[in-house]
């Protein structure tokens, strides 16, 4: 079985769930959403998004392929490039924080671990960038897949609630907690990916 991790880029965006490539519940702030959906262009807005982000600060996001097909992916970045973080009853992510934004796993390749493995691929590119930890927001009424994590999922890989709320908890991962396990995590890539593509996208140019 062919397992890889990489790097989210613009060529292989089409391969996220069509409910993903189009959604920008993170990228703008709810009016600018709305705006986005009402002229039909929020695909265009997402690729825009990406576009700028990876110029700007780097790589934001990893894509699992098992067999070649996309099984799931990852959307992070600083809290500076997620308009929608600020309009939550919890917010603002620390200053010393990525924002952990939005992740996702087929349903038939959930329950192998590789939700974990998703989280310390994140935590390995931001231990590397300098970066003290990772913050999300949960939900802890989650009930199908949705632009929020599950709050009890976050605090299964590691995470902390750092500011409680009845629906929706700000939680935090120090990514010097996860130096312990990065032996278990390089152990556990090799076991499940194979060989981790780690090398960062060209970027495009605008």
């Amino acid at each position: 079985m062919g397992r890889q991790l990489v790097p989210l880029t613009l060529d292989n965006l089409p391969d996220l769930p069509k409910r993903c490539r189009g959604c920008t519940f993170w990228e703008l702030d709810p009016v600018s959403g709305e705006e986005a959906k009402k002229a039909g262009r929020p695909d265009l807005e997402k690729e825009a998004w990406i576009s700028a982000v990876l110029l700007e600060w780097g790589s934001c996001g990893r894509v699992v392929y098992i067999d070649d097909v996309a099984a799931g992916y990852v959307l992070y970045a600083p809290p500076a490039y997620v308009p929608r973080s600020f309009a939550f009853p919890t917010s603002p992510v620390s200053p010393d924080a990525v924002q952990l934004m939005t992740a996702s796993l087929l349903p038939e390749f959930q329950g192998q671990g590789l939700g974990r493995v998703i989280v310390q691929t994140v935590a390995k590119d931001l231990l590397r960038r300098g970066f003290k930890a990772i913050e999300a927001f949960g939900d802890t009424q989650w009930a199908e897949p949705a632009c929020l994590l599950p709050a009890d999922h976050l605090l299964s890989v590691g995470f902390k609630t750092v500011r409680p709320h009845p629906r929706y908890p700000r939680l935090r991962l120090e990514l010097r907690s996860t130096i312990s396990w990065r032996h278990d995590m390089e152990r556990a890539l090799d076991q499940l990916l194979g060989k981790v593509h780690s090398k960062e996208p060209a970027l495009r140019p605008l």
